[in-house]
């Protein structure tokens, strides 16, 4: 088999104290309300091996569980705008700095834990603590992507939010297509394991996520979820 590995990413990686080798698998473009089992047995059986992990981006997941939000759902009130002025935008995207992502917040968790948050934030970064709003908040606001258009046209205007119960959609996986498998939340300046199967009940959050801390699979529309 040839492995294959998008621009500026390697196929080899030392984590672990071992040398992986990485396969970037293409898909078409999913689209809200696919399966992921299709996807599974449709891009990844053809090439899985035993031994073998699959990491899953958590957005496709997602869109398979149709956990997408429009801009008619969220329409960006005042304080929303007001607040999202003070968010630092990132190079992985303006995040809460655009008002409809943090009207969602507000919608989510309600304004009084949204202001209260935005103060201990502020405050934070005083002392040079950073991420503290999205902690606080929880993952269902950090973990909002979509409503930007700059790397993926298609999300400029939908929300794609934190997938529903991801250890269950990996054990699904196993029990129906014998694929070991993780649901990461990725992006070229960090990454974070959301869910994984209970084949790698031995693996460490750590070691699992060694694996793909560069990022493998790209932010952009490399269409390698």
């Amino acid at each position: 088999m040839e492995f294959y590995a998008n621009e500026g990413k390697d196929v080899l990686i030392q984590a672990n104290g071992k040398i992986y080798a990485r396969h970037a698998i293409t898909t078409h473009f999913v689209q809200a309300g696919e399966s992921y089992i299709d996807l599974v047995e449709r891009y990844v059986k053809p090439v899985y091996q035993p031994g073998d992990i699959l990491s899953s981006s958590e957005k496709v997941i997602a869109l398979c569980q149709g956990r997408v939000v429009t801009e008619d759902q969220v329409r960006p009130g005042f304080w929303a705008k007001l607040l999202s002025r003070f968010v630092r935008q990132t190079a992985a995207g303006p995040g809460m700095g655009l008002p409809v992502k943090m009207q969602f917040a507000i919608n989510t968790c309600g304004l009084g834990r949204v202001l209260w948050a935005a103060v201990r934030a502020g405050l934070d970064k005083l002392r040079g603590i950073h991420g503290t709003f999205y902690r606080l908040l929880g993952e269902e606001v950090r973990g909002l992507d979509g409503f930007y258009g700059e790397d993926i046209p298609e999300y400029k205007h939908i929300g794609i939010r934190v997938p529903r119960n991801p250890d269950m959609v990996c054990n699904e996986v196993y029990k129906r297509t014998g694929v070991v498998m993780m649901i990461v939340d990725a992006n070229d300046l960090d990454v974070d394991l959301l869910g994984k199967g209970n084949q790698l009940r031995d693996w460490k959050q750590d070691q699992l996520l060694a694996l793909i801390v560069d990022n493998p699979a790209g932010q952009n529309r490399q269409l390698t979820p």
